[in-house]
């Protein structure tokens, strides 16, 4: 009778363990979103350079609907896009009979911030800049507490319009518009 309490306790606490990791290794998607060129979202602030039109060159912010509202054209679609899809899709707008032969130029202004939460110092929403990884944003969060699993995080990242959450180590990049999760460690 012994060995059956001591099986069944066994596997109880077994489905308990399996119960904590509720979180599973990011998956490829995720992590090839890294290497991918930048893809414009709401909240991104981006310079357009309309060369000898300075009156349209100017610093153009993308709503929360994903549009950016540029003059003589209107409100372009610009989630999802890189630069370079700006660049043209701007040319074919100004080319429908305001400019004969556009040179557009774009580039990412500020991009859109970044959050961190959990076990830091001072958890909150703060700016992006290129080449950060989670251990340099959790260093701006403040750093970790006393209670805080300092092994990997949690990061929820849009890819390709999905939402996703994965763990991850602390020395992989950080994209605009990351969510990073600091857990509380167990002991």
């Amino acid at each position: 009778m012994a060995r059956y309490i001591s099986l069944l306790i066994t596997i109880v606490a077994m489905g308990i363990v399996s119960g904590c990791s509720g979180y599973r290794p990011a998956p490829d998607a995720f992590h090839e979103a890294t290497t991918q060129p930048y893809r414009l979202g709401a909240g991104d602030r981006v310079r357009i350079t309309v060369f000898e039109q300075d009156n349209l060159t100017n610093t153009y912010s993308i709503d929360q609907s994903g549009y950016l509202a540029f003059p003589l054209i209107g409100s372009v679609p610009a989630r999802g896009r890189t630069v370079q899809d700006m660049e043209a899709s701007l040319a074919a707008g100004l080319r429908q009979g305001f400019l004969r032969d556009p040179d557009v130029s774009v580039e990412v202004d500020t991009y859109r911030p970044i959050f961190v939460m959990g076990e830091v110092g001072a958890a909150g929403q703060y700016s992006y800049v290129p080449g950060l990884n989670a251990q340099k944003a959790i260093a701006i969060a403040g750093g970790y507490t006393a209670r805080a699993n300092q092994s990997n995080v949690d990061v929820t990242r849009d890819v390709n319009g999905k939402v996703m959450t994965g763990r991850v180590a602390t020395s992989d990049p950080i994209l605009p518009g990351d969510t990073i999760y600091v857990r509380e460690r167990l002991f």
